[in-house]
């Protein structure tokens, strides 16, 4: 999320609109689990709160209070993932019914939503709501030259250390394909226990938090991304892979079945599956000429469909800005 949200203000400012950006690393926050969000949602609202613009675009659902204090013209809500239901998974049904509540309230306050997913589209147009679909999207000029390999064979996840990320099933993956090796980069809540619990593991090694530009770099010398997520949206990390000619393996949830086309831009496995995950890394490690045609269909495709120029002048459409003007 914060790579789009990044990629279109740069693309605006570009453009001479004036642009502010309302964050976590720019209003105080609560970093405890269960408690960021929604100290997020509190402070950025306060922030917000009379504000005067020509367009409040928000981002995910803690974002919506911040969207309707403001004073715009234009309230546009972007969905990246089906939230509610994220909520579930992480903190129980209580807390997800009430979350439930609020979702739909928010989504009452935005003159138009969008989600970077065809499966999140479906989700919210069966609760009632008009959705229209506008995907992530990758930068395809600042993909960087060489890769960084630690090991040889090379499996690389990139993302937040989080439950739903699927990170349990990875390691349990990575104890049965022994003969190849994991990079995992990133950090977030499970980090320390899967740490502690892969510590006698040779083939696995954690790189902990870095810039962007280094994660693809990591990306780029590796053989393989694998994303094995119990939930997911529009994976960017998939198109980065998919820019940079790496071949991905990805569970069969959310947005990741659109990106990923079983055995033609990838393979897909089912969730919570370490076997079928370490036989389907095994097979793209050890066969060059599957990975070399995944990767190179997968190439096309996130040229033709999820380019910024593509997708950011969808957003100028939304904005009603296709002829100028100040934002």
């Amino acid at each position: 999320m914060a790579q789009h949200v990044r990629g279109l203000a740069w693309r605006l400012a570009s453009d001479g609109y004036g642009v502010e950006i309302i964050s976590s690393s720019s209003t105080p926050i609560v970093r405890v689990k269960g408690l960021m969000n929604p100290s997020f949602a509190l402070s950025s609202l306060l922030k917000g709160a009379g504000t005067r613009c020509r367009v409040a675009h928000a981002h995910s659902i803690p974002s919506a209070p911040a969207m309707r204090a403001l004073r715009a013209d234009l309230k546009v809500l972007t969905l990246h993932g089906y939230y509610s239901e994220q909520v579930k998974l992480l903190h129980g049904g209580a807390v997800g019914s009430l979350v439930s509540w609020f979702e739909r309230t928010a989504l009452g306050w935005a003159d138009i939503v969008t989600a970077v997913s065809k499966s999140s589209v479906e989700v919210y147009h069966r609760m009632g709501f008009d959705v229209k679909y506008i995907p992530n999207a990758v930068d395809l000029t600042g993909l960087p030259r060489e890769g960084w390999r630690i090991f040889s064979p090379q499996v690389v996840f990139v993302g937040r250390l989080s439950y739903e990320k699927g990170l349990d099933t990875l390691l349990e993956a990575a104890e049965k394909a022994g003969n190849l090796n994991f990079l995992i980069v990133g950090w977030g809540p499970y980090g320390l226990r899967l740490r502690a619990r892969s510590s006698k593991r040779h083939n696995i090694r954690f790189v902990g938090e870095v810039s962007h530009h280094n994660a693809l770099r990591y990306i780029a010398g590796s053989d393989v991304l694998v994303l094995p997520s119990y939930m997911e949206g529009l994976s960017t990390v998939i198109l980065e892979a998919m820019a940079l000619k790496v071949p991905v393996v990805a569970t069969r949830v959310g947005g990741n079945t659109e990106l990923v086309e079983d055995g033609v831009t990838g393979l897909l496995v089912s969730p919570k599956n370490p076997d079928e995950l370490a036989d389907a890394l095994e097979r793209i490690v050890s066969d060059k000429i599957l990975a070399a045609r995944l990767s190179d269909e997968a190439f096309r495709r996130v040229v033709a469909e999820y380019s910024w120029d593509r997708v950011y002048r969808k957003y100028l459409r939304i904005y009603g800005l296709e002829g100028g003007g100040p934002l």
